[in-house]
């Protein structure tokens, strides 16, 4: 069925007014208003089509798209980005005359860069008043919309302590002990995001003195992964037979070890994440400054807060839903971290200082 748009009525409306205070200009005004309709509302067999920019970890059912689309006649494409910041990188390239309409995935280590380059264009979707309250103050003048949170957190591999009859860590500092030694594996924060959230962590953690930790932490013979799934999949004693049982990870991995098991899923999971020096990340979504379809794009953004996007997400992207209230599946409320406090840096600080950080961090590293 054919959905008039918002501005297509608003024009039809005008347009009515003028015809009855212009009855003289009737053929105009007439044609002037079957023009503006029929380039303004697609017909039936040409559905709108909204270009979607995301980063590769994006994911959604596909009855839940397909469900918008056929309520809605638009059309989503799914554009990759890439990782997340080659996904913003491209977007400030191409600001003000974008390749897409809208963007999801950029977070807050990376958001700041964009709004300075004037990558979006300002929309508050109505759906916004259903954020978490903490969340509520994260659009940044209206510019983006939080979509979903997730904590980078120390995930430990319990099986292997109780094995080895050692007491795992529970704070930071716990990490720089010789007990540890050469147990941690973290990620590259010049090409990982969940390392550079880490390195993020220690630095609202310790201020100044974070190079002084770092130095500790390459004393206790530290491993540094170029990627996620290289710790995980490859240094971590879990998840993937090496020789590190602690790792740079999610406070949502361990529901994942249980919904992507093979085979019978087991009862109860092998890993769980720290709960101290958690960093958090902001995922948002934004119209694209220059978009053609800034109406379809503002209702892609409603979409993607929408309760049915929203209870999506978490078996999907492994994240937490930014709108309140979102039930959460059974796996996450048993087995996922519940962090009452995660470290946060501001979006202009982060922005404004991270390639020094990451130059200074380098620099202590040896790298």
């Amino acid at each position: 069925m054919k959905r008039i748009s918002t501005a297509v009525l608003a024009t039809l409306s005008a347009s009515a007014l003028v015809l009855t205070a212009c009855s003289t200009n009737e053929t105009t005004t007439d044609a002037t208003e079957d023009a503006t309709q029929s380039a303004a509302t697609p017909s039936a067999d040409e559905p709108v089509t909204v270009q979607l920019l995301t980063h590769d970890s994006f994911a959604l059912s596909e009855d839940v798209i397909a469900d918008f689309e056929e309520s809605s006649g638009i059309d989503i494409e799914l554009v990759s980005g890439g990782d997340a910041g080659s996904m913003v990188a491209g977007a400030i390239l191409a600001a003000g005359a974008p390749t897409a309409d809208v963007m999801f995935g950029v977070d807050n280590t990376l958001v700041t860069r964009a709004l300075d380059e004037g990558v979006f264009e300002p929309y508050t979707s109505p759906e916004a008043d259903s954020l978490r309250p903490d969340l509520a103050d994260q659009t940044f003048d209206g510019l983006v919309t939080p979509i979903d949170f997730g904590d980078v957190c120390i995930n430990i591999d319990d099986t292997w302590f109780e094995a080895e009859g050692i007491a795992p860590p529970t704070t930071l500092d716990d990490l720089v002990d010789p007990t540890y030694s050469g147990l941690l594996v973290v990620q590259d924060p010049g090409t990982s995001s969940p390392g550079l959230a880490f390195l993020l962590s220690t630095v609202a953690r310790y201020g100044d003195e974070w190079p002084t930790y770092w130095q500790e932490l390459k004393d206790n013979d530290v491993a540094i992964a170029g990627s996620w799934s290289d710790a995980y999949y490859g240094d971590f004693t879990f998840g993937g037979g090496g020789d590190r049982p602690i790792v740079v990870s999610y406070a949502t991995s361990p529901p994942a070890e249980i919904v992507y098991a093979e085979g019978e899923p087991p009862e109860t999971v092998s890993t769980s994440s720290m709960d101290d020096g958690c960093y958090r990340q902001i995922e948002y979504a934004g119209i694209l400054a220059g978009t053609d379809n800034v109406e379809a794009a503002q209702q892609v953004v409603d979409w993607l807060l929408s309760a049915p996007v929203q209870e999506d997400i978490p078996l999907n992207m492994f994240v937490f839903p930014a709108r309140a209230g979102t039930p959460l599946p059974e796996v996450f409320t048993e087995f996922a971290g519940q962090v009452e406090r995660a470290e946060q840096l501001p979006a202009d600080y982060v922005a404004e200082n991270v390639e020094g950080l990451l130059t200074e961090w380098g620099s202590v590293m040896g790298r």
